[in-house]
């Protein structure tokens, strides 16, 4: 075997010895889901074992499922889409109409995500409870956009830093305005960079868990607060938990899943000139 044939085979082989260790979490929850709350707490672990559906009917009977998917769902996408409303007027001004101070903003805008939550967790609940956006889908909606917002937009800064000026100079040339410009000519052209950020966004919302626990109780709760309705201090709960995090995941595995070539393609948007 050649040097150039054993460098590849042992990148395959390290590359699946990485995926492998990602994905055994996952795997493991998902097996523990179906175990009694006896298996799943055994010591050793056992890899075989008769499956049961009893932690899934539990979960099922103690809590409306489809309630919290169906804020997840709004949440995530309703978040996402209003951080590309506001982020695409913003990543153009600065890719294309750029200030001495655009630079240290986007460092600035980054910077925030830096700032643990919980240190400005106090001024916005104080904030959503006299605005009465507390327990509600539009509050954490608001919240979820402004959280994702700074990497919405340098990624789309940097997608939107691709595309030639030439391209605009020949729409304004042809009389284009600034709106039919971003409409005809910059969203079609980073399409897979706009569609591989928005899938981004939406995956960030629906797995952020620490805002969903503190600014909802029951009516906007997504699927982050249906997990921790499961977690207790005493008894077995492990399958019990293991099955409603399968759940919970399970809706954006798929959507992950379906949409991996999309994602791949928008991240690698313009990499190869």
């Amino acid at each position: 075997m050649n040097p150039t044939m054993t460098k590849k085979l042992l990148l395959t082989l390290l590359a699946w010895g990485i995926a492998l260790i990602v994905f055994f979490p996952i795997f493991w929850m998902v097996l523990t889901g179906f175990k009694t709350e006896g298996e799943a707490v055994a010591t050793p672990p056992s890899l075989f074992f008769e499956p049961t559906l009893a932690g899934y009917h539990e979960v099922m009977a103690r809590a409306d499922y489809l309630k919290f998917a169906l804020n997840s769902i709004v949440i995530s996408f309703g978040s996402t889409l209003l951080a590309l409303i506001v982020a695409i007027p913003s990543a153009y001004s600065m890719a294309f109409l750029p200030t001495k101070r655009t630079r240290g903003t986007l460092l600035w805008m980054l910077s925030t995500k830096m700032l643990p939550p919980v240190g400005v967790l106090m001024p916005v609940y104080l904030l959503f409870r006299d605005m009465g956006l507390l327990d509600s889908q539009l509050g954490l909606t608001i919240v979820y956009m402004l959280m994702n917002l700074p990497i919405v937009v340098w990624m789309l800064y940097t997608f939107f830093k691709d595309i030639p000026k030439d391209i605009l100079e020949a729409g304004r040339m042809d009389g284009a305005g600034t709106l039919q410009e971003v409409l005809y000519l910059l969203l079609p052209l980073t399409l897979p960079g706009i569609a591989s950020t928005g899938l981004l966004s939406v995956i960030l919302s629906w797995n952020e868990a620490f805002w969903s626990l503190n600014l909802t109780t029951s009516d906007a709760a997504p699927l982050t607060a249906f997990i921790a309705s499961f977690s207790s201090p005493e008894g077995l709960f492990w399958a019990k938990l293991s099955a409603a995090s399968t759940l919970a995941i399970a809706p954006i595995l798929i959507f992950g899943w379906l949409t991996q070539k999309q994602m791949v393609r928008g991240l690698t948007f313009g990499a190869v000139k």
